[in-house]
């Protein structure tokens, strides 16, 4: 089965996603799991993980209640305060819902690029691993130093990395940027305790002006530093859609491995995840 690593669901209040600006009024209206099967089910995905998008509990228990209802949703990825004292007893219930499968804070906003690593949120990440709990990267290339220091800090939990920490996307990426930045990955990926999604790209490039080239060199990259059984297919959807739909975001991805050998590419469209995140 194919499964779509990384999405998001809302019901848009302009005062609960203020990061929805201007340029980003396609994204100002509700997007519900109904919407998401309509592009996905044509494209061969059968089931999703969902992972939050606003920092905030009430957010993480609503994607379970989605969850509980459509069956299409296989894991919740939510949200906790990591630096609260008490976070073990927030993780103990939420743990014992058989869809949340992770956690997530959106470390790319923190200004401190070495927010990760701060002894109040290192103490939080370390209670993941007894619930059985994943924890997703989501970072900046400036913040990737920290990441690869922390995974090596707490190498029995399991991380991924969202979008490939998000690097600028252009056709002829500039030469210190982008050896910096495959430098970090590959330091990332050296430690066997992280994964990496191959998601969020089109974002990165210019909106609806990409060429499917321009993501090749990045896509090699993270090919050769995690391989395929570390390797997810995420659509980011609806983000994606500010610069491409659904079928393009998809096709990406399978266009790039599509020369791999089967068992590989099965891996990144849905066996990697699979495994990852426990899915039933």
């Amino acid at each position: 089965m194919r499964i779509d690593a990384h999405q998001h669901f809302w019901r848009y209040a302009p005062a609960e996603y203020p990061w929805i600006g201007a340029g980003m009024e396609r994204l100002a209206r509700d997007f519900l799991p109904g919407d998401l099967a309509d592009v996905a089910r044509p494209r061969g995905i059968g089931g999703s993980v969902a992972v939050q998008a606003r920092q905030s509990l009430v957010e993480s228990r609503w994607l379970l209640e989605l969850a509980d209802a459509d069956p299409f949703i296989r894991g919740v990825v939510g949200w906790v305060d990591l630096q609260d004292p008490d976070v073990a007893a927030t993780l103990e219930p939420l743990s014992r819902r058989e869809r949340f499968v992770g956690v997530r804070h959106v470390v790319q906003d923190e200004p401190d690029p070495r927010f990760l690593l701060g002894a109040d949120f290192v103490r939080g990440l370390r209670h993941l691993h007894a619930f059985g709990l994943t924890y997703d990267l989501l970072l900046f290339p400036p913040q990737l130093p920290a990441a690869v220091e922390l995974v090596g800090l707490l190498p029995e939990q399991p991380f991924v990395l969202d979008h490939l920490a998000k690097p600028r996307i252009t056709l002829g990426p500039a030469a210190s940027e982008f050896a910096s930045w495959r430098r970090d990955i590959e330091a990332l990926a050296r430690h066997p305790n992280v994964s990496c999604k191959l998601s969020g790209l089109v974002t990165e490039a210019t909106w609806r002006r990409w060429r499917r080239e321009e993501f090749t060199p990045y896509l090699d990259v993270a090919l050769a530093a995690f391989r395929p059984d570390r390797l997810m297919f995420g659509s980011d959807w609806p983000v994606c859609l500010l610069s491409g739909d659904y079928a393009a975001v998809v096709d990406i991805v399978t266009t790039f491995i599509g020369t791999l050998a089967e068992g590989e590419r099965e891996a990144i469209l849905g066996g990697t995840a699979a495994r990852f995140y426990g899915l039933a």
